[in-house]
């Protein structure tokens, strides 16, 4: 365990981010929809990297394998399933649709951390 705060900072951004396109920016469509997903990827990813010092290929495919676990679950209902009320931030943060698209947007918020951590290690 060794904190970062590089990853820290950006995760407090991007976290920040998210609140705002939940929030500001829910009514445009695009927004709120996939680039949520693609900046939650890498937020988990900055998170994660904040206090442990993992690989980012190993990091990224378990956040991309997380993701697409949270996905599975919002097919079965899991947030009914776990009686959360609807329309609290649980129930929003768990989710209620699943989406192919969604695994898509997770997808390219790996590969854009990966193409960022590629360049930091090259400068």
């Amino acid at each position: 365990m060794k904190f970062n705060l590089y990853y820290f900072i950006a995760t407090i951004i991007l976290f920040i981010t998210e609140v705002l396109i939940a929030t500001v920016f829910k009514d445009l469509f695009f927004v709120r929809a996939y680039l949520g997903d693609v900046l939650v990827t890498i937020l988990i990813y900055t998170f994660v990297k904040s206090f442990f010092n993992i690989s980012p290929g190993k990091l990224l495919i378990g956040v991309f394998i997380f993701s697409v676990l949270i996905e599975v679950l919002q097919y079965f209902n899991i947030a009914d399933l776990l009686g959360l009320k609807r329309g609290s931030i649980a129930y929003i943060v768990v989710g209620n649709s699943f989406s192919w698209i969604d695994i898509i947007c997770y997808g390219a918020g790996c590969l854009i951390v990966f193409a960022v951590e590629k360049l930091r290690s090259n400068t």
